[in-house]
């Protein structure tokens, strides 16, 4: 075994990964390029330059990452999920994030008809149209649950060409979305809409007890139990869409909700996931491929115009906030991590809360309409 193969060296270094991406994240320029895609950036440039191995030669920690850890971080950020809070989210931000998911809806089926992808990616294109019809509606959690089912990681190269690609396109529409109102106040000004959660505060620093600990894991690691016994006994029911909806139901629990750390767990394990999908940007497997990379650009790059389109340009006819217009994209196209910095980055205190919220609504249905999208084409 060569020393860079050794599965806690591995291990090691993806922890080191999260670490330098999140304090990244603490400076002023980085913020506005995000903490998940640092980490995919960074294992990215590790696997190429041979630091760690690539996922597409195969590792056991690799495996393990997909089979275990990023169904458990689903599952762990899911029980933040209060169904019955999203009403404090407001009218406003509720309706541009609902016009947000059609956009996106619409823009798969326009795409698919505009590009065809079946012709170069074959059987598994209904599968990357739902991956992608989920990471614009709630963010990555969705474009790896679909992903997962679907075994799309098994096919190293298709896998990280969809990653790339989503992260070369999804990029540029977080900035967009940060410039955009700007200017659109500038020249179409709107009044600025004030939510009735001011005053809440975001815990972005948890404590966590031993008592919180093992509670939450537990609860995880038997989610994935319960899920794969089911997928036995029912196997047209997709495993991660049992185990997104124990999550769910569970999260509406009193003691749930009173458990510290969940969000501090589940993002550290989607974040260690996300790093894997770094070590699959392999340049030299990409290289290869460089006719399905185009497919999958136009693909995406009509999805993310058609949802822009939808969600500003309805959004200007209702004479709607920009900002408002902007966070709710972000809780789309990036899921409520980037929702949460588009609002700090606008100087919206009030719109924190409300686009953690529908961030984590969009965590919640994207999954379902992806599977959904892909079923139907």
């Amino acid at each position: 075994m060569h020393w860079n193969d050794d599965p806690i060296y591995v291990s090691a270094m993806l922890c080191i990964a999260v670490f330098f991406a999140s304090w990244l994240n603490g400076f002023k320029g980085w913020k506005t390029i995000g903490t998940p895609i640092l980490a995919i950036l960074l294992c990215s440039i590790a696997a190429n330059l041979n630091i760690i191995p690539t996922a597409t030669s195969g590792h056991p920690i690799y495996n393990g990452v997909f089979m275990y850890i990023a169904p458990l971080g689903i599952f762990i950020a899911l029980l933040e999920v209060d169904l019955k809070s999203l009403k404090n989210a407001g009218i406003p931000i509720l309706m541009m994030f609902f016009l947000g998911t059609i956009g996106t809806v619409t823009g798969v089926f326009v795409a698919w008809f505009l590009v065809n992808p079946v012709t170069e990616i074959g059987a598994l294109a209904p599968a990357i149209a739902g991956m992608f019809t989920g990471t614009y509606i709630g963010g990555s959690i969705n474009f790896n649950a679909v992903a997962l089912h679907y075994q799309v990681n098994d096919s190293g190269a298709l896998f990280a060409a969809s990653t790339v690609v989503d992260n070369l396109l999804g990029t540029p529409w977080i900035i967009a979305t940060l410039l955009l109102p700007k200017y659109l106040f500038k020249f179409f000004p709107r009044k600025k809409l004030e939510s009735s959660k001011t005053g809440d505060k975001i815990k972005m620093n948890e404590h966590i007890s031993i008592f919180s600990l093992s509670l939450i894991l537990g609860l995880g690691l038997l989610g994935i139990t319960i899920s794969k016994v089911l997928a036995n006994y029912f196997p047209q029911i997709p495993e991660i869409i049992t185990l997104t909806t124990l999550a769910l139901v569970l999260a509406q629990f009193e003691f749930v909700k009173g458990l510290s750390g969940k969000h501090t767990l589940g993002f550290f394990f989607i974040l260690v996931f996300l790093a894997v999908i770094g070590t699959l940007c392999d340049l030299e497997a990409l290289s290869g491929i460089g006719s399905l990379t185009g497919t999958l650009i136009q693909f995406v790059a009509v999805i993310i115009l058609v949802h822009g389109l939808v969600i500003f340009g309805v959004g200007a006819l209702f004479k709607m906030d920009w900002d408002v217009i902007a966070v709710a994209s972000q809780a789309n196209v990036g899921g409520n991590t980037t929702a949460l910095a588009s609002a700090e980055s606008l100087n919206r205190p009030d719109l924190l809360i409300p686009g953690v919220l529908v961030g984590s609504l969009g965590n919640a249905l994207g999954t379902y309409l992806g599977f959904l999208v892909a079923g139907i084409l």
